[in-house]
């Protein structure tokens, strides 16, 4: 990987890659289309989290980083730059004088870091462009910049031409709350503070100087039971999930507690017929409703923890389908057999492997430990939550086999998972059993014996 310097530029590796911007300070980064003299043809040239989308350009909110991918072969002709901006948010120091390095990375289409760039000598600045994607001919490369802007993002996106509001709306980015990227890091990554809150355009306010209960006074008021304001897949206290939609979500049958909004509900099963006839015969999946439209989603499962797993794309998440709450339509899942390992796991003997790039909520019974897989590591197979896909799984046998097996008396450990490999391991504090043999993990018709192979030999 090269490090860039001011002003350097090089090839770009390939027709399509990402640049991520990662900061110590909460940053807005935004991505802006400007033709041959240096500015944009309209606002929709500007790409950024209300905006996350323009020919050949796409931002995501990724958590711990912001992520532009740009596909080369689908930017319109007239493009010839596009700049990667990031500007301070508000919430956190007033210029990036304190507000600690500022990097972005370019990664090709294989994932391979190609080139970064460190902004050095930062002062009184509150926006800089950090780098250009640009075409030269029929060649695209990428340079260095770190120009910087003091008056914000405001001031940076006047200088490319595109119209800000008198009055504008908070500059606060709606990023999501409580991000667990997918693998975890071995150390864990500062994570910025909580913005201010985005109010939701769907749900009515509450009139000035009024609070929800009106003339009743009640510590249930207090801002700690208020709605969390944000867009995505969020957590609504520790059990709760919600979802600022605007669009689709795909979530658990029969999770849905409140909704606030015009959305609309829709039943899928597990989703494709493949995956319906492995359910039939394996009890394992997840019963789905897609939930589209523009509002506010809460979902929770009896009470069960919620965690947020932000998957990259390097790996997969295996996990039971009953601790599925909610996922990203981006990611794509499939009921896969779990090699090496029989019957004992919480996860059963099919699991559901998620993989692809975007969020989860998952759930656990209690708050769970994350281990590090870095030599053999065993759990029970009723707490193992989730684990990397790229894990190998055998069963290790604890207990010899003899009279007293025979007669009942056993340690009551006597089957545990073991892991493999590079990679995590999510174990709950709680040892549910599985539905069967195979375990069933469905909702209404498809809960019961597990399937056809349901209740045999089951513990």
């Amino acid at each position: 990987m090269r490090q860039l310097s001011p002003g350097e530029n090089q090839p770009l590796p390939s027709s399509t890659i990402r640049v991520q911007v990662r900061s110590a300070s909460p940053v807005n980064t935004s991505a802006i289309l400007v033709t041959d003299n240096g500015r944009v043809r309209s606002d929709a040239d500007f790409v950024f989290y209300n905006q996350p989308s323009a020919r050949g350009v796409q931002y995501r909110d990724e958590g711990s980083v912001d992520t532009v991918t740009v596909d080369t072969t689908a930017v319109d002709r007239d493009v010839s730059t596009i700049a990667v901006t990031a500007s301070l948010d508000g919430t956190g120091p007033s210029s990036f004088a304190t507000a600690g390095a500022l990097q972005a990375t370019v990664f090709d289409a294989a994932g391979t870091a190609a080139a970064d760039f460190t902004v050095p000598g930062l002062t009184s600045e509150t926006a800089v462009v950090c780098l250009e994607v640009y075409r030269r001919g029929d060649q695209w490369k990428v340079r260095a910049v770190g120009q910087g802007y003091d008056n914000g993002l405001s001031g940076l996106a006047t200088a490319f031409g595109i119209t800000v509001d008198d009055d504008p709306a908070p500059q606060n980015a709606p990023r999501m709350t409580d991000p667990q990227p997918w693998p975890p890091t071995a150390s864990p990554t500062p994570q910025p503070p909580t913005p201010s809150p985005v109010p939701n355009p769907a749900v009515a306010p509450v009139a000035a100087g009024r609070t929800p209960g009106g003339s009743m006074q009640s510590e249930l008021f207090a801002p700690d039971h208020a709605e969390v304001q944000a867009q995505g897949i969020t957590k609504q206290g520790s059990k709760m999930c919600r979802v600022g939609l605007n669009g689709d979500v795909m979530a658990r049958q029969g999770s849905m507690v409140a909704y606030q909004g015009d959305l609309h509900f829709e039943a899928l099963g597990s989703g494709g017929i493949g995956r319906m006839v492995r359910q039939a015969v394996t009890g394992e999946g997840v019963p789905l409703m897609k939930v589209s439209g523009r509002g506010d989603l809460f979902l929770a499962d009896n009470a069960s923890d919620v965690h947020l797993i932000d998957l990259d794309g390097s790996d997969g998440l295996t996990i039971n389908g009953s601790n599925v709450l909610a996922f990203e339509p981006s990611l794509q899942y499939n009921v896969e057999r779990m090699n090496g390992a029989g019957a004992m796991s919480n996860a059963g003997m099919f699991n559901c492997v998620f993989t692809g790039r975007g969020r989860i909520a998952i759930t656990t019974n209690g708050s769970p430990v994350v281990l590090n897989v870095a030599g053999d590591t065993y759990a029970d197979p009723q707490a193992a939550v989730a684990w990397s896909s790229s894990l190998r799984t055998s069963v290790k046998t604890n207990d010899n086999f003899g009279l007293n097996t025979l007669l009942g008396r056993s340690t009551g450990e006597r089957f545990t998972l073991a892991f493999a490999g590079q990679g995590f391991v999510v174990v709950q504090p709680s040892e549910q059993p599985p539905g069967g043999f195979i375990g069933g993990t469905g909702q209404g018709k498809d809960a019961g014996v597990g399937g056809a192979l349901g209740g045999f030999l089951g513990r």
